[in-house]
C-alpha cells in the first residue's frame, strides 16, 4: 500500500489559549478530510504538526470528542471519526428540520439590514469560483468560507443563538461529507442558479417557496453524496483503498 505523508496542518490565526489553537487548527483538519477518517491520532505527530505541546493536543483532542469528530479509544487514545451513509442521513435530516424552522423566523422576523446582509452575501460567494485549477478540481477554500456567510445569513434573523449555533455546527459536519467525496455534488448542477433561487424567494417573504428551494438544494447534493459514500463502502468492503 503506498505511504500515506502525513498532513501539514495550515496555521489558523485565532486568538486565545494553546489549547483552543489547536483544537482549531485539528477541527479544520478534520472537517478538511486532511485528516482521514479513523486514523489514529497520536499525540507526538500531532504536536510536531501544530507546533505546540502535548496538554493542549490532548485538551483539544478531549474536545473534539464532545463534538463528534474525533472518538475515544478504550481510554487509550484516539482517533478521527468514522464517517457513515447512516450518519450522514441523519445529519440532512436533522439539518433540514432545524433550517426550515430558522428560516421561517427570519423571513417572518427579518428586517431590512437582515436582506441588506443576506443580497451582499450572495453577491461575494457568486464573485467567486467553486474550485481552483482546470486540469483538476480542487476546493476554492475562500469560495466555502462564503458559502458558509450565504447559508448562514439565510437564518441569521431567527432570533435564537441557540437554533443558529446547532445550524452552524451541522452545517460543518455536512463540509465534512463533502470534502470526503470531493466534487461530486456540482458538476451537474447550477448552484448559483439554486443559490438565487433560494435568495429571490426569501427577500419577497415567500417562506413556503423559500423553505421548499432550501430543502430540495440540500436533498439534491444528499442524493449525489449518498451515492459515492456507497461506493465508498462498496471499495472498502472489497479491500481497495
Amino acid at each position: 500500500m503506498t505511504d500515506i505523508k502525513e498532513p501539514e496542518f495550515e496555521p489558523i490565526p485565532v486568538q486565545g489559549t494553546l489549547t483552543h489553537k489547536a483544537y482549531c487548527q485539528l477541527r479544520a483538519a478534520i472537517l478538511k478530510g486532511e485528516l482521514l477518517p479513523g486514523k489514529k491520532l497520536k499525540i507526538e505527530e500531532l504536536r510536531k504538526n501544530v507546533g505546540t505541546g502535548a496538554s493542549p493536543i490532548r485538551e483539544a483532542l478531549s474536545r473534539l470528542t464532545s463534538d463528534g469528530l474525533v472518538d475515544r479509544i478504550d481510554q487509550r487514545g484516539f482517533r478521527v471519526a468514522t464517517i457513515s451513509q447512516e450518519e450522514f442521513d441523519d445529519l440532512l435530516k436533522a439539518r433540514c428540520w432545524l433550517e426550515e424552522r430558522a428560516l421561517r423566523e427570519s423571513i417572518a422576523q427579518g428586517e431590512a439590514k437582515w436582506e441588506e446582509d443576506l443580497v451582499l452575501s450572495f453577491y461575494r460567494l457568486n464573485r467567486l469560483p467553486r474550485a481552483t485549477g482546470d486540469d483538476k478540481f480542487t476546493t476554492n477554500m475562500e469560495w466555502e468560507k462564503r458559502h458558509k456567510e450565504f447559508h448562514m445569513a439565510l437564518i441569521a434573523a431567527c432570533g435564537s443563538s441557540i437554533l443558529l449555533g446547532y445550524c452552524d455546527e451541522l452545517y460543518d459536519k455536512n463540509i465534512r461529507y463533502r470534502n470526503m467525496t470531493e466534487s461530486v455534488a456540482y458538476p451537474s448542477r447550477n448552484v448559483t442558479q439554486e443559490h438565487e433561487g433560494i435568495l429571490n424567494a426569501t427577500v419577497d417573504r415567500n417562506a413556503d417557496l423559500a423553505v421548499k428551494r432550501l430543502l430540495d438544494h440540500y436533498k439534491n447534493t444528499g442524493s449525489l453524496l449518498r451515492s459515492t459514500l456507497a461506493v465508498m463502502n462498496r471499495d472498502s468492503g472489497s479491500g481497495r483503498k
